[in-house]
C-alpha cells in the first residue's frame, strides 16, 4: 500500500505533513516536538556525525570543529550546485548533501508515523532561478532526483503558495480571489488563486489557479542586505585605501553577508588575502576585525545574530547591536527605518512582482479578497506595511507563518495519491 506525504523543503525551515484517519492535514514532528526542523546540517569533525536542524545549530554555536552548511536550496539551478564541499577527508557534491538532507527528513516522518512513506508531494516555488526557464527545469530534476534516490518512488511537485491556498481554503465559506503571498527564506512567490468549499472537492484545480510569479528574494536576501548596510561598515566596508585612490574590495563583505558564501573566506589563500589588506587598508582597525572574524570562523555565527535583529526589528524600533570578536566587539545601531530603506530595492521588486501577478490574471488590486501571509519574512515592518497598503481592501489572513504550505502538500498528496 502506498503511503503519501507533503515535504516542504525550505531554504530556513522544512516541514512533513501527512493527512490523518480523519482527514484533516498535520504536521509531522521532526526534532523532538518541534514540527519543523531548520533545514541545516553540520559536519562534526571531531566526532565525524552529521548533524540536523536544531542540533547542528547548537553544535555550532558551541564551537565544536566541524563545517555548518546552511539554505543549500539556494543552490538548486546554479553553477554552485556542481561545486564540491570537502567535509573531513571526503569531498561531497551538494546532490549528496541535498540527499544527505531529504533521507533525514524521510526516517524521521517513518518513525514518527510508523510507516513507510514512499510517494510525496514537494513544494517548489514559482520560481528556483529568475528570468531562466531552462536553469528552473534543471533546479526541479535536480530536487526530484535528490528526492527519488531516498526511496520515494512516486514524486510530483506542487507550488508552495498553491499549497498555501489549498490550506486556507478549508476555511472559506463562498468563492474568493486570493493572493498567495508566500516570503521564504530564499524566494517569494504570489499566486492568485480562485477558491470555494465546491471547487475543493475538484480533483484537478489548474482553472482555479489565475496567475503565477515569482522572484528570488527572500529573508536570506533581507539579512544579507541589512549586514551590508549596518554591520560591514564596521569592517572596514566603504573606506579606502591608505593612499585614498580607491575603496576596499568589496566581494569579501558580500561573502561575508552570504550564508551560502561564507565559507569561501576560510580557504587559506582567502585569508592571505584579507591580511594583506589590512596593510593598504585607511581604517586598519576595522579590516583587523574582519580578519580576526574570518580566523575564528564566526561568519556564520555574525548573520545568524544579524537575522535575530532583523527579527526583533518586526516588534521593535530599534535594536543595539553587538557582536564579539576576541577582544573586541562590533557595535552598531539598527532601526526599522533602516531595514526599509536597506530593503527598498527588493520590496519594489516584490511590488513589480504582484502587479506582474495581477497583470497576467487582468485584475485590479480591488479584485482581490483575501491576501494570505505565509513564509516568516511577511512579518517583517516594511514588507508588511508595502502589502497592506498595496492590498487595503482585501482580508488580511494569516496562516501558520511555517507550516501552512506543508499542510496544503499533505493534502495534495492525499488526492493525488489517495492514502
Amino acid at each position: 500500500m502506498t503511503h503519501s506525504c507533503g515535504l516542504d523543503f525550505g531554504t530556513s525551515n522544512s516541514t512533513l505533513g501527512r493527512v490523518a484517519a480523519d482527514g484533516a492535514p498535520h504536521l509531522l514532528p521532526l526534532e523532538g516536538g518541534q514540527l519543523t526542523m531548520p533545514s541545516v546540517l553540520f559536519f562534526g569533525a571531531e566526532d565525524r556525525t552529521i548533524h540536523f536542524g536544531r542540533a547542528a545549530l547548537s553544535e555550532y554555536v558551541s564551537g565544536a570543529d566541524g563545517r555548518l552548511l546552511r539554505s543549500i536550496k539556494s543552490v538548486l539551478g546554479t553553477k554552485l550546485f556542481d561545486d564540491g564541499v570537502r567535509l573531513g577527508a571526503r569531498i561531497y557534491r551538494f546532490d549528496d548533501i541535498l540527499g544527505i538532507f531529504v533521507a533525514e527528513l524521510k526516517a524521521r516522518g517513518e518513525a514518527a508515523t510508523g510507516l513507510q512513506l514512499d510517494a510525496v508531494v514537494v513544494g517548489r516555488p514559482v520560481q528556483f532561478v529568475d528570468d531562466d526557464p531552462v536553469a528552473d527545469a534543471e533546479a526541479q530534476r535536480q530536487l526530484e532526483q535528490a528526492v527519488r534516490r531516498q526511496g520515494f518512488a512516486h514524486v510530483e511537485f506542487q507550488f508552495e503558495p498553491i499549497a498555501a491556498a489549498l490550506d486556507y481554503e478549508r476555511q472559506v465559506t463562498r468563492e474568493r480571489i486570493a493572493l498567495i503571498v508566500d516570503l521564504g527564506g530564499g524566494t517569494s512567490d504570489f499566486s492568485l488563486v480562485r477558491v470555494s468549499p465546491e471547487r475543493a472537492r475538484r480533483a484537478d484545480r489548474s482553472d482555479d489557479i489565475l496567475a503565477t510569479a515569482g522572484v528570488h528574494i527572500g529573508g536570506t536576501d533581507f539579512d544579507r542586505l541589512l549586514a551590508m548596510s549596518r554591520v560591514m561598515p564596521e569592517l572596514g566596508l566603504g573606506s579606502r585605501t591608505l593612499d585614498g585612490k580607491r575603496h576596499l574590495p568589496v566581494a569579501p563583505y558580500v561573502d561575508l553577508s552570504t550564508w551560502h558564501r561564507i565559507n569561501r573566506l576560510y580557504d587559506a589563500k582567502a585569508q592571505r588575502d584579507l591580511r594583506s589588506t589590512i596593510r593598504e587598508a585607511r581604517e586598519t582597525e576595522k579590516v583587523e576585525t574582519f580578519v580576526m572574524l574570518v580566523e575564528e570562523r564566526l561568519g556564520h555565527r555574525l548573520i545568524g545574530a544579524v537575522e535575530d535583529a532583523k527579527i526583533e526589528l518586526s516588534d521593535r524600533e530599534a535594536v543595539e547591536f553587538a557582536f564579539p570578536v576576541r577582544d573586541r566587539r562590533i557595535e552598531t545601531l539598527m532601526t526599522e527605518a533602516q531595514l526599509a530603506e536597506a530593503l527598498a530595492t527588493s520590496v519594489g521588486r516584490l511590488e513589480e512582482t504582484i502587479a506582474q501577478t495581477l497583470r497576467q490574471a487582468d485584475l485590479s488590486a480591488n479584485g482581490v479578497d483575501s491576501l494570505i501571509l505565509t513564509g516568516g519574512s511577511t512579518l517583517v515592518p516594511a514588507v508588511y506595511g508595502r502589502l497592506r497598503a498595496l492590498l487595503p481592501e482585501a482580508q488580511m489572513v494569516r496562516t501558520d507563518v511555517l507550516g501552512s504550505v506543508g499542510l496544503g502538500l499533505a493534502l495534495e498528496a492525499k488526492r493525488i495519491f489517495g492514502a
